[in-house]
């Protein structure tokens, strides 16, 4: 009888030792099907998406930063005009900037709520203007023109740090004898109307 339980019991543990290599070949068989349901699970987050990346505002100059320094006669941190997609001289141009948190002066307008300042929004209109009023033609007016005053001003919303300041000024009268140029100007983000003013410009003598 005892005999009799010792066999069982080895029968047993030889059973346990067969079981153990399959149980393993089990986990070696399923291991690469995990691994090849992770790649089609990252593979399927990869594609998911609206494509919203390939349509920032990364828009075709008309003219560039290097342009526009050859214009103007301002410079960090007081520059604000990073492009021109659309001008004809004497009559209107579009352009904008691309408003940061780096911009000089956010830390103190405000420290607690980023908030770009409104005069430096009509400065950015101004500047635009001025690239409009200049001949390129005629180096003597290049890097030399003057802000003569501001109309009518209004502001909608507020500009943020991430925001791209949309601008577009139009030429209302130009007296280029003396030198006098008056504009409609209105700064946009997205659709929306944030800032909009009637400019004087005066070319330098």
């Amino acid at each position: 009888m005892q005999a009799t339980i010792a066999q069982l019991s080895s029968s047993a543990v030889v059973g346990q030792r067969r079981a153990v290599p399959q149980q393993r070949s089990h986990a070696i068989a399923t291991a690469p099907m995990r691994s090849r349901r992770a790649v089609a699970v990252r593979a399927e987050g990869e594609a998911a998406g609206s494509g919203i990346e390939t349509k920032g505002p990364n828009m075709k100059a008309l003219k560039d930063i290097q342009e526009i320094m050859n214009i103007l006669p301002h410079r960090f941190p007081f520059l604000l005009v990073d492009r021109v997609l659309e001008w004809e001289y004497g009559k209107y141009a579009v352009g904008y900037k691309c408003v940061t948190v780096n911009d000089n002066f956010f830390p103190g307008h405000f420290p607690q709520r980023a908030i770009m300042p409104g005069v430096l929004q009509v400065e950015a209109m101004a500047q635009l203007g001025g690239i409009v009023m200049i001949d390129p033609a005629d180096a003597a007016q290049q890097n030399n023109f003057f802000f003569g005053g501001v109309d009518n001003c209004r502001w909608r919303k507020p500009v943020v740090p991430g925001d791209v300041l949309m601008m577009r000024c139009d030429v209302t009268k130009f007296n280029k004898k003396f030198g006098i140029c008056k504009m409609s100007a209105k700064a946009y983000v997205g659709e929306d109307i944030v800032c909009e003013a009637e400019l004087t410009l005066v070319m330098g003598k």
